[in-house]
């Protein structure tokens, strides 16, 4: 609970913005540039009405951003959290930017989120609140110009409403208008393991790279939904043992292991991991200070801090969560000599696979899932090693060095197109 609170109260757009500013300051990019790079492009707000099962009417608050879009239509997910905020969605939009660029998707960085709690509300609300927020952020987005995807608490099932909405709007079927979507609609085979999966195609290039044995590591994961869910039952398959998972209840710990098929089994069943037979509760806190050799943080943001930075045991941490460390907690880890898979490296798996399923609609043709699996590899070690390399040759954090990675290429594209008019 402590760490939930600490992470509550730090604002994840000054740590986007600080994390920009140190890569700026190392590649010694202009005034200018700096400038437009520092804030979105452009930011809205919607406050919209919905009718509830019992016949009243609630009003909720929605937001769509797009911080840059020098490289391409903007690229990110939709989120519905009851803690949503507009700082947040703008921080999340400028990560997108980042890990488009990182991974060498043609994209620009946006996204979106509804400050609701999801559990509350029906899925015949859910669906009325989805097909309501599309129609307010109609005007932004379009297969050429801003693509939603799934986040916290949305799944393929929600963007097939956005996908219909959108289209009913128009007047035909566009499928390219978001990704993530079920595969009878045009979505991409691997699209709902793609982040987990590319996490750990991260983690194998980073195990090689420490020297690590994978099958002698022990795992921890922070989150349990799709990304840490997906997350843990892969890195099991690389034979790693996997000794601690959370959700939004708490934490179990079994230094001995964990079955992850089974945690999956009985979290559906009692929709938490909290009382899994076996296993000790601990608090999510616990959790990241576990005694393990690679953490996989897969839940909000700001959730290592430099209240617990200097507890964190695991020599690799895996950012499988958009945004999880604060630059205070990074000086620390970095020091501590910790290796940090920075999160727009390591979580690109989704956004990249979003990609295939974008040129996959537009083709109108479409892959199988070794072929999607075997390019999401390609895109994947392609880009650790990228971000490695810099890394060693400029002495720096493997996140600055993917931050200096990615504000290049997104500067470049900038410096080229020019200032219209």
């Amino acid at each position: 609970m402590a760490t939930q609170t600490i992470a509550a109260a730090i604002n994840p757009w000054h740590v986007a913005q600080q994390q920009f500013d140190l890569a700026a300051v190392h590649l010694n990019l202009s005034p200018g540039l700096r400038k437009v790079l520092r804030e979105p492009k452009r930011e809205l707000t919607v406050h919209f009405p919905v009718k509830m099962d019992d016949g009243t009417v609630e009003v909720f608050t929605g937001y769509r951003v797009q911080h840059n879009l020098s490289r391409g239509p903007a690229k990110g997910g939709i989120r519905y959290h009851q803690d949503v905020t507009l700082d947040e969605v703008k921080a999340l939009a400028m990560w997108m930017t980042w890990k488009c660029a990182v991974v060498g998707i043609p994209f620009g960085g946006g996204k979106g989120g509804v400050r609701v709690d999801p559990k509350k509300l029906s899925l015949r609300e859910v669906e009325g609140l989805t097909r309501r927020f599309t129609t307010e952020i109609s005007i932004l987005i379009a297969p050429d110009r801003d693509i939603p995807a799934p986040d916290v608490n949305t799944n393929a099932q929600t963007m097939a409403w956005m996908m219909d909405t959108y289209s009913m709007n128009v007047g035909y079927t566009a499928p390219a208008v978001v990704t993530g979507k079920p595969v009878a609609l045009g979505g991409s085979e691997g699209r709902t393991e793609a982040t987990g999966r590319g996490v750990v195609y991260s983690i194998v290039e980073a195990a090689r790279h420490l020297d690590m044995d994978l099958g002698k590591c022990r795992v921890a994961v922070q989150g349990f939904g799709n990304v840490g869910g997906v997350s843990a039952r892969l890195i099991a398959a690389e034979g790693a043992t996997v000794v601690g998972l959370s959700d939004w209840m708490g934490a179990i710990y079994r230094p001995q292991g964990l079955d992850v098929d089974a945690v999956l089994a009985w979290v559906q069943e009692h929709r938490t991991v909290m009382g899994f037979p076996g296993a000790r509760e601990i608090t999510n806190g616990e959790l990241l200070e576990l005694d393990c050799d690679i953490l996989i943080p897969a839940a909000l943001e700001t959730q290592i801090t430099a209240a617990n930075a200097g507890k964190i045991r695991a020599r690799m941490i895996a950012e499988a969560a958009n945004g999880p460390t604060t630059p205070e907690a990074d000086e620390i880890l970095h020091k501590n000599g910790r290796f940090v898979i920075p999160d727009i490296l390591c979580n690109a798996g989704g956004v990249t696979v979003s990609y295939f399923e974008w040129v996959q609609d537009l083709e109108r043709d479409f892959w199988n899932i070794g072929h999607v699996n075997e390019k999401l590899r390609e895109v994947m070690t392609k880009a650790f090693a990228s971000t490695l390399e810099m890394s060693l040759k400029q002495e720096v954090s493997m996140r600055t060095a993917a931050y200096m990675l990615a504000v290049q290429r997104v500067a470049d594209a900038t410096s080229v197109r020019g200032l219209y008019p």
